[in-house]
């Protein structure tokens, strides 16, 4: 009888001696974001348009989720919450799409908190600069200004900053010429579109040539380059086709400031009678005598920039 009870209460005493299994211990990882549908060379997006998170971790654990946060003007606009996926390489993943409304620089930002089977992950991303989808005469100051900064970083010559003038008009006039658009004055959401997409830089032909003016007849505009970047862009009038602009590299050989007989004003003179200078009627085509026509409210400060010797190259 003793016997059978302690045959019996020996399972009971081994199981006791069993070691517990020790706790899951999390997967400790990192995560790294990834932005796609931006454009240029500083990320700029138009306003309404979608900006793609392509979010990765370096191990996949199944059941668990992503915050994704997008922040402009140190405020929390939206939040996200979005499953990792398995990738074929056993990483995990995630994409979504987020479209700002507000125009200004968007940051983003994705967290994990830990959890008994991932540790906790964090990753940035951004600015964004949002930028408006058009901008009127008729637009707010904050519009107008974005318009401004992004032309002059490209080197066009923009006015009054908040205003929609003249000078910024002319700004856009140049943009469009320089990248094939039709030659207005209208910043439309074709053309804010390619300046998110990073267009509107003036190809340089001669760099070697250092401190010196490119007249592109065939886009008609001049650039002032200086130091192997571009630093002003101007629209010109060319010569028409029955007095057409003379094409070479030459040299500025003469300045004769105010306004002459011709109504030439500030002119700079690279061969014989062939000039920089400001005129009353610059337009969006070739139409001068020979000369390449600056508005005259352009005239002075291109007039100031040439130097006797700068070198100035003409081509098509």
């Amino acid at each position: 009888m003793v016997s059978l009870l302690a045959s019996a209460l020996l399972p009971g005493a081994a199981a006791a001696q069993t070691p517990a299994a020790p706790p899951a211990v999390p997967v400790q990882t990192q995560m790294a974001l990834a932005l796609e549908r931006v454009g240029g060379l500083r990320a700029m997006v138009l306003a309404g348009s979608p900006v793609r998170v392509r979010g990765t971790t370096g191990a996949y654990v199944p059941g668990q989720t992503v915050t994704v946060r997008f922040f402009s003007a140190g405020r929390k606009r939206a939040a996200r919450r979005v499953a990792l996926t398995p990738q074929a390489d056993g990483t995990g993943g995630f994409v979504l799409s987020y479209r700002p409304n507000r125009p200004g620089p968007l940051r983003i930002r994705a967290t994990h908190d830990a959890s008994p089977a991932l540790g906790p992950l964090a990753a940035g991303a951004g600015p964004v600069d949002v930028i408006p989808r058009r901008v009127l005469a008729s637009s707010g100051a904050a519009s107008i200004r974005a318009l401004q900064r992004r032309l002059r970083r490209l080197g066009y010559v923009t006015g009054s900053p908040g205003s929609f003038d003249a000078r910024t008009a002319r700004a856009v006039l140049a943009f469009r010429k320089v990248t094939g658009m039709a030659r207005t004055t209208s910043a439309s959401v074709g053309v804010m579109r390619a300046i998110a997409r990073g267009k509107g830089r003036f190809p340089i032909r001669f760099p070697q040539h250092g401190r010196h003016i490119e007249a592109d007849l065939s886009r008609q505009v001049i650039a002032l380059i200086q130091g192997g970047r571009v630093r002003r862009i101007y629209p010109v009038s060319s010569g028409a086709a029955s007095t057409p602009t003379v094409r070479g590299s030459f040299k500025v050989y003469s300045k004769t400031p105010g306004t002459n007989a011709k109504g030439m004003v500030h002119s700079a003179y690279f061969i014989r009678g062939y000039a920089t200078h400001g005129y009353r009627s610059v337009p969006v085509y070739p139409a001068s005598h020979g000369c390449l026509r600056v508005p005259i409210p352009d005239a002075l400060s291109l007039f100031n920039w040439i130097r006797i010797g700068t070198p100035v190259d003409v081509y098509r």
